[in-house]
């Protein structure tokens, strides 16, 4: 799971946000938590990445009333709206505003789980083709002389056996150094770290 990617819960009901909070938690991701639209809009960063785990009702700002405020600030942020009032017309609202999925109270977790892993698929694959070159060079500079090597050599197209035969090592650890890079990169396949690559100039 990629390290620089949160999910941030805005709902009015502390119980709520409490067992998403430990249930995420548990699933290792990183959690940003808020009780009303108003504080999450006073902290908001455009360059927050990750998703939105949306109320729809709540206090003042209601959550459809936030995503579309989101949208008009140039938000990237995937949104997942949450509610216990369902309605087709809040879901069309919900999904005409660009929101991922809209899941019913009380939350079916496997749902939730494939909707915040799509919201993060999409999220990752926005970053790879958005990332600027200055940006692209960070965060390759986190690889390992191996990773790079590893990286390099699968952006060329060889396989992991190739890969494995030309470093002296196994295709099992060719596949270890393949998923760190990944992770680091906030990637999540090899067409996007082709695209990565393409953007640093690292490939011609």
């Amino acid at each position: 799971m990629s390290e620089n990617l949160t999910v941030f819960i805005v709902d009015d009901d502390s119980s709520v946000r409490d067992a998403l909070s430990l249930l995420l938690g548990v699933h290792d991701y990183r959690v940003g938590i808020f009780g009303d639209a108003e504080s999450f809009l006073k902290a908001f960063k455009k360059e927050w990445r990750g998703c939105v785990l949306l109320d729809i009702r709540m206090p003042g700002m209601d959550g459809l009333a936030l995503q579309k405020h989101l949208l008009g600030l140039g938000s990237e942020l995937p949104v997942i709206i949450m509610t216990g009032h369902g309605d087709v017309a809040s879901a069309r609202e919900a999904f005409r505003a660009l929101a991922v999925d809209f899941l019913e109270k009380p939350i079916d977790h496997k749902k939730l789980m494939a909707g915040i892993a799509d919201a993060f698929s999409r999220q990752q694959a926005k970053i790879a083709i958005t990332l600027s070159q200055d940006q692209v060079e960070r965060l390759v500079s986190k690889l390992t002389p191996r990773e790079l090597e590893v990286m390099n050599l699968v952006v060329a197209g060889r396989h992991n056996r190739e890969i494995a035969a030309e470093l002296g090592i196994s295709p099992r650890t060719v596949e270890v150094h393949k998923a760190r890079v990944m992770d680091k990169l906030g990637i999540r396949n090899v067409a996007d770290l082709v695209r990565l690559n393409l953007q640093s100039g690292n490939v011609e």
